[in-house]
């Protein structure tokens, strides 16, 4: 039987993508001992994470490249048009953060120019730490940037909450550090931006829900960027039923509905199964009403217990009188952040934050 299972992603750092990076260097770089670098570049690679894999590359392009700091950045401009996946080429913000420390313009110019071509989110975090203050600063001008790349980096790579990378404790602490930044950026026309600011603003109601809340309160919605960045960022709080992030959404009033025909089927099933969730909400008011509609999945846990986890369904308007129908399909399988056991699943039906209806399905040992 043929395996079709998708490849780890740290095979993106594969033999064949290091061979394609040191073809590419001797291209701008004549002298580049190719060799050397592939043997730096391959040595315990099945052991590496994808992280790891990247940093090794900018590790082993510094361990055969005789040259200067300087010399070398020169050398990587010219590299990152010839590299062909955005993701690898993080690890020319890489070499940056780890050879750059102590030539900081010089670095930040190369940041900004290498996120162009995937992102520098990761590496610009290691000048926060070493000066913040002081990149920072150039964090903030980047906000104003022409190129949406380099707004993004902005925001993305000040998020206190970063995955993949350490927490920025400082920012975590005092979310009004960053909060010059993100005010730039509040309508910014580039969906790849509104998508990181409403990420680093979703990070700070981990820590500091009532802070995003009375900054959003501050906002005009009526600009469709700022309202869909509101929309996102209050994500976490909505799916949690926070009355005052559901009443900037326009859905703070209890919603005046009915609940019909909520079904869960398959009644029982398998891991790597589906189930669909069905159910219809008729108006009992007399105007229309905005609703937020999410569903809650009360997933069985080793030692027997449930934890829920919430997924967001559809936030919109349903007029007087009006019944909308609902759908969705639910794959239950194992991820890296949930572990399925079998046992007796509850799944709700929310909305406005309150819990309307619950129906079940077995899922088999």
């Amino acid at each position: 039987m043929t395996d079709q299972s998708a490849p780890a992603l740290k095979e993106i750092f594969n033999v064949e993508r290091l061979q394609h990076i040191a073809t590419e260097m001797t291209a701008v770089y004549p002298a580049f001992d190719a060799k050397g670098f592939l043997k730096h570049a391959k040595a315990g690679l099945a052991e590496l994470s994808v992280m790891q894999r990247m940093a090794r590359v900018s590790e082993s392009l510094h361990a055969v490249i005789p040259l200067d700091y300087p010399q070398t950045l020169k050398l990587l401009y010219a590299l990152a048009p010839g590299i062909n996946s955005g993701f690898v080429s993080l690890f020319l913000p890489h070499f940056v953060a780890s050879y750059g420390q102590g030539d900081f313009k010089r670095s930040m110019a190369a940041l900004n120019y290498f996120t162009t071509f995937g992102s520098a989110e990761f590496a610009i975090r290691h000048f926060l730490l070493h000066d913040f203050e002081r990149t920072l600063a150039v964090m903030h001008t980047w906000s104003l940037d022409a190129n949406e790349h380099v707004r993004r980096l902005a925001s993305e790579g000040s998020r206190p909450r970063l995955p993949w990378s350490f927490r920025l404790a400082n920012v975590q602490a005092n979310p009004q550090l960053c909060a010059a930044i993100l005010d730039n950026l509040k309508a910014d026309p580039s969906l790849y931006v509104r998508k990181s600011v409403a990420n680093h603003l979703n990070d700070i109601t981990k820590d500091h829900p009532e802070w995003v809340l009375t900054l959003i309160e501050g906002w005009s919605l009526d600009n469709p960027h700022t309202a869909w960045i509101a929309r996102h960022a209050l994500r976490s709080l909505i799916k949690q039923g926070n009355t005052r992030a559901l009443t900037i959404m326009g859905a703070g009033a209890k919603a005046e509905v009915r609940l019909h025909g909520l079904s869960v089927t398959p009644a029982v099933i398998n891991l790597g199964e589906r189930i669909n969730l069905a159910f219809s909400l008729e108006s009992t008011a007399t105007t229309a009403q905005k609703l937020v509609v999410d569903y809650a999945i009360d997933y069985v846990k080793s030692a027997g217990h449930s934890a829920k986890k919430v997924f967001k369904l559809k936030a919109f308007t349903l007029g007087a009188g009006e019944q909308h129908n609902l759908k969705r399909e639910q794959h239950i399988r194992e991820l890296t952040t949930r572990k399925h056991y079998p046992g007796r699943h509850v799944v709700h039906v929310m909305v406005n934050g309150e819990r309307l209806g619950s129906a079940e399905f077995e899922l088999r040992a």
